[in-house]
């Protein structure tokens, strides 16, 4: 697919009749046109119409979405509920357009820079939805819509640092706030800077707020506003919540500078990368833990069945084959991870030995054994240093190789005499002391005995 386009429109003040939806269907064959909507996409193709036209005519809200980075949201708003005088100061920005036509006023909001997502695709069909309760807020007076489209020509260097917000701020957040620079792909932190501080006590407009408005209305403002509502009168919500609005109004806090707001930015951009770095840690920590505990898991299993395995190496070796070898080795590294811990014994029993070796051998092979035994220890100790930071990292996560101290101890006390035994005299367990039993009589000696 080399290009998508998708187009929406929505009705909402007035439904479309049956020669508005057959004149619609000559502008597309493919589209999907009912009484309140026009939605069709394209992919190799174009649109025959004109967006500004379909809303200048029919429409109240338009979304346009391409895979190459434009984004696009139109809104057709009654004049009579705008106040223009305010929204003059919020028009500044390149790709926001207004223009009248009749008793409307349509605002023009488009982005074309907008670096495309590969990842992740976007069909467009889910957005209008969530940006639609927009259109209300800004009949009923707020106007922070504008305030994000501002932002967005700070994001992109347009403002000088001197320059002020065009409002205090656009805090708290509503879903269609964060649905708009969502889809205009707004800097989040920069969003979150200007969302801290609110345009006013409650730009939200609270239900406790509306509902004591409702309470000071004469009994005959009240009747007025529930027959136009039983009449289906158009943008009563809307009236209502601007002369709530109006009522409720109150102090704001200054407005921040462009260096203030970029600044604070930076902050939230540096608070959340530190959370975000932090949760990736202990994610990372996590994972570790559980790959420990599963490795110990397996190796209590294969302990509980040691000599099964050996048959099992000794049966896949014999088949000759590469699956069977891969198969051998793996279950002899587990055994060798099983013999780690007590391995560790035979360095007491060697420097034991060294102790008790005889000084008629003379100086300098005894000096050349002590310092390879010197060398050994060294290597033990920083291995040693190793395997206590790992295990204090799951320490807990997992269970031990014998569960039980009592087991330990015996295990430990046990492999110690073993080799004490086959160290002084040759003699053990075949497949162990082998090497043992190959070696003259008298103590037993490390490789660099080896006379020259």
């Amino acid at each position: 697919m080399s290009e998508y386009q998708y187009f929406e429109f929505r009705a909402l003040d007035r439904p479309l009749s049956e020669a508005d939806q057959k004149a619609l269907r000559a502008l597309s064959t493919r589209a999907r046109i009912t009484a309140t909507s026009f939605t069709n996409h394209y992919e190799w193709g174009d649109f025959k119409g004109d967006p500004r036209q379909l809303m200048e005519r029919w429409f109240d809200l338009h979304l346009y979405l391409t895979n190459w980075g434009t984004r696009r949201l139109m809104m057709r708003l009654p004049k009579r509920l705008v106040e223009r005088a305010r929204l003059d100061g919020l028009f500044d920005v390149d790709w926001l357009d207004v223009w009248e036509n009749g008793e409307n006023l349509i605002v023009d909001m488009a982005r074309d820079d907008i670096e495309p997502g590969y990842d992740d695709w976007d069909d467009g069909s889910g957005w209008l939805g969530v940006l639609a309760p927009l259109r209300d807020d800004v009949l009923s007076g707020d106007l922070r819509l504008f305030h994000l489209l501002w932002l967005m020509a700070l994001e992109d260097g347009l403002l000088e640092d001197d320059a002020c917000e065009p409002l205090a701020g656009i805090g708290p957040l509503t879903g269609g706030l964060q649905a708009a620079a969502d889809f205009f792909v707004m800097d989040p932190d920069l969003v979150q800077a200007a969302a801290e501080r609110a345009d006013g006590p409650d730009p939200t407009l609270s239900t406790d707020v509306i509902r004591a408005t409702i309470a000071g209305l004469s009994d005959a403002e009240k009747t007025d506003l529930l027959v136009r509502v039983a009449d289906g009168a158009p943008h009563v919500a809307v009236e209502l919540k601007q002369s709530v609005r109006t009522g409720h109004a109150g102090p704001v806090a200054a407005p921040r500078t462009v260096g203030a707001l970029t600044a604070r930015a930076a902050e939230v951009r540096g608070e959340r990368e530190r959370v975000e770095a932090e949760r990736l840690a202990e994610e990372r920590r996590r994972r570790e833990r559980e790959a420990e505990r599963a490795r110990r898991k397996r190796l209590y299993e294969l302990r509980q069945r040691e000599n099964a395995v050996w048959q099992e190496i000794e049966t896949d070796i014999a088949r000759r084959n590469a699956s069977s070898y891969d198969r051998a080795a793996a279950l002899l590294f587990a055994l060798a991870l099983l013999a780690k811990p007590t391995a560790a014994v035979f360095l007491p029993v060697a420097l034991l030995l060294g102790w008790a070796e005889p000084a008629a051998e003379g100086q300098r092979l005894a000096a050349w054994r002590w310092a390879s035994l010197g060398v050994w220890l060294a290597l033990f100790a920083a291995f040693a240093v190793l395997e206590m930071w790992a295990f204090s990292q799951t320490a807990g996560t997992a269970p031990p190789v014998y569960p039980d101290l009592g087991v330990r101890a015996r295990s430990l006390a046990a492999n110690a005499g073993r080799y004490l035994v086959m160290a002084a005299t040759g003699t053990g367990p075949p497949a162990a002391s082998r090497r043992f039993r190959r070696r003259p009589s008298g103590p037993a000696r490390s490789i660099p005995d080896r006379p020259s």
